[in-house]
């Protein structure tokens, strides 16, 4: 039995979807609505809660191996625990690849955070595989609502160069992972397969979208104050500086993905043709 925490959520869904696909495979959810999950009909639903620890005995029941896809900022004590009663034998955490090495001390809070929950995974006991991901293709789904108003996408850091990963292509390693084994006490940084810059991507959009974009680089300093009115000022400026320090050279690729996957991760435009209703084409 494999149990996916954080179901619903990205990642998690997709990484559901791969392991359903697998022959011979049992596959169980975690989600505190399962009737709103809508996930495949031969997965397992369990109604659990991440904050409420007397609800994840019952999910972690019988679990051979489970991937863990957590919010930010969360206390992994609860879970851990109820992991190692249940007698769970590996855990895939979905880390950060802001993480420098494995430094106690980390660089900033999103780094820090996700360095802090591998620290806690590592002193459980449990065979654990780390796989961390520094910029996900769907941050490129913040375009989407600009394009709703016309051909000009307006950003920060429009010359940061990202390798972006499918979320596909984290489902299917996750998934060989969880099933395969032999991967114990690794750490893998995903990456896709080229360095693009984000005015490349909105290029790579319009091929996509037949619509004639625009790109507008905008001064850092004033999103950065208008955007944390509403969001974690710490989590912003993390983020922020990771984006500036991708300014003005190429983002690492590596062939992690092909050599667990066994074919080569998919290119932002295959993102963007996978993605094209959400962009309103």
């Amino acid at each position: 039995m494999y149990l996916v925490i954080g179901a619903t959520a990205y990642f998690g869904r997709q990484a559901v979807e791969e392991l359903a696909t697998l022959s011979g495979v049992t596959v169980r959810a975690l989600t505190r609505t399962p009737a709103k999950a809508d996930l495949p009909a031969s997965v397992a639903l369990v109604a659990a809660d991440l904050t409420r620890p007397e609800t994840l005995p019952a999910a972690f029941a019988g679990v051979e191996a489970a991937f863990l896809v957590l919010p930010y900022g969360m206390d992994v004590a609860p879970l851990l625990a109820a992991a190692r009663a249940a007698g769970v034998r590996r855990l895939v955490f979905l880390s950060s690849g802001a993480i420098t090495g494995r430094a106690e001390q980390q660089p900033d809070v999103i780094a820090q955070y996700h360095r802090d929950v591998e620290r806690a995974i590592e002193a459980s006991g449990i065979e654990w595989t780390f796989l961390r991901l520094l910029f996900p293709a769907i941050n490129a789904l913040t375009f989407a609502t600009q394009l709703q108003g016309g051909d000009v996408i307006r950003a920060p850091y429009a010359r940061a160069a990202v390798s972006a990963v499918h979320e596909r292509d984290v489902a299917a390693v996750a998934a060989r992972v969880l099933v395969d084994g032999g991967h114990g006490g690794r750490v893998y940084d995903l990456t896709g397969p080229e360095s693009l810059t984000q005015a490349q991507q909105v290029r790579i959009l319009d091929e996509v979208l037949g619509r004639p974009l625009v790109v507008e680089d905008l001064d850092p300093a004033p999103v950065l104050q208008q955007l944390s009115q509403f969001m974690d000022a710490e989590f912003l400026a993390a983020l922020f500086g990771l984006m500036a320090d991708a300014v003005g050279k190429p983002a690492p690729v590596n062939d992690v993905i092909e050599r667990i996957t066994g074919r080569p991760a998919r290119t932002f435009a295959t993102w963007a043709a996978d993605h094209r209703a959400d962009f309103g084409a």
